[in-house]
């Protein structure tokens, strides 16, 4: 592909709602390494520890503690800052805890897409708008081929349907009031992410890090379950470039699938293997499936409209993205600089884009 220059983002507003998430941090950690003015809008970190504290994102940014569910006060926010591109990657993002508070995460999810589309339809600033969704959007057959753009929506469970219904959100303002491309809107809909900094529950590898940090082998829920994994830089870089690109020509926004080759669609058995041997020290895991609350099985993306479109693909295979998650980890825990290890990991990537 040719590679898309970030540094369209100097100088320019941006506005990055659920900046203070493990995808926040890093996707504002890039902005600011390219120059742009970025305001945040979000609850506090969800995880302590966090990325976003670690990394002292907060004296680094216009960081804005706030609710999506608060209109008002979201309207204040984009009165007052007047952003030129919005990117909306707040959302409660877990599915076990979707069955727990399922109207939280509808409220979230849902009307927190609503409140950021009525603040952008009432902003005359805003030409880009990028809003993040998820895999699990499409109505799951459990088939063997990826899922494409056009599928049926309908994901299963609370935050996998909420997530659906933020796309129908979107699809029905941009239908609605910005037809004539002003501003230029877009989904995307991403694969499971991992990198370093993620140390949310009832994920994979914060399950495998905090295992091996405590000598223990790791608990694997269900070793059979395929997912698409990509290293959170993969997306991060798409959507910047997405953003981008139809801030310049509207006729780039659309919805896109940003997954992983098929090569990398593994099994989280597979997965945990990988890390096992990017941490070494004998590290094990072991089988806990008893069961649970219903999750997709297997699910992957079709990603050939993003890669005709923009001659976008993945820069690291789920190897690499495995060993920069674990060399992470180990830099942090022996005390290297957040900044400096993120800062560095973001040039090797950068570097390693064909």
């Amino acid at each position: 592909m040719k590679k898309f220059d970030l540094n369209f983002y100097s100088g320019k507003r941006v506005l990055v709602t659920g900046h203070t998430g493990f995808k926040g941090t890093w996707l504002c950690r890039l902005l600011l390494n390219m120059g742009a003015q970025v305001t945040g809008y979000s609850l506090q970190p969800p995880t302590e520890p966090s990325i976003f504290g670690l990394a002292g994102m907060d004296r680094q940014m216009n960081s804005i503690t706030g609710d999506i569910r608060n209109l008002d006060r979201l309207l204040e926010v984009f009165r007052e800052n007047r952003p030129e591109i919005v990117l909306h990657l707040a959302a409660q993002p877990i599915v076990r805890e979707s069955y727990k508070n399922p109207v939280y995460t509808y409220e979230t999810n849902v009307m927190g897409t609503v409140n950021i589309l009525e603040c952008i339809r009432q902003t005359d600033s805003v030409r880009s708008f990028l809003n993040v969704t998820t895999d699990k959007v499409y109505h799951n057959r459990e088939w063997e081929w990826g899922y494409r753009e056009d599928d049926p929506l309908d994901g299963f469970d609370p935050y996998s349907n909420s997530k659906s219904c933020s796309e129908l959100v979107t699809h029905s303002y941009k239908n609605s009031f910005f037809m004539d491309g002003a501003p230029a809107v877009s989904t995307a809909r991403a694969g499971n992410v991992i990198g370093g900094g993620d140390f949310a529950a009832d994920r994979i590898i914060p399950d495998c890090i905090r295992a091996a940090l405590e000598g223990k082998p790791i608990p694997v829920r269900n070793p059979h379950s395929t997912r698409p994994f990509q290293h959170v830089l993969e997306p991060l870089y798409a959507y910047l470039m997405i953003a981008a690109m139809q801030y310049e020509e509207s006729r780039y926004s659309g919805y896109y699938n940003v997954g992983p080759d098929d090569r990398d669609c593994v099994t989280t058995g597979e997965l945990v293997d990988l890390f096992c041997r990017a941490w070494g020290d004998g590290q094990t895991w072991e089988n806990h499936f008893v069961g649970g609350p219903h999750e997709a099985n297997f699910l992957k993306l079709d990603c050939s409209r993003i890669k005709s479109v923009f001659g976008w693909k993945p820069a690291w295979d789920v190897r690499t993205a495995v060993e920069k998650t674990v060399e992470w980890t180990k830099e942090w825990q022996a005390g290297q600089g957040i900044n400096t290890i993120m800062d560095r990991q973001i040039q090797e990537f950068l570097a390693d884009i064909k």
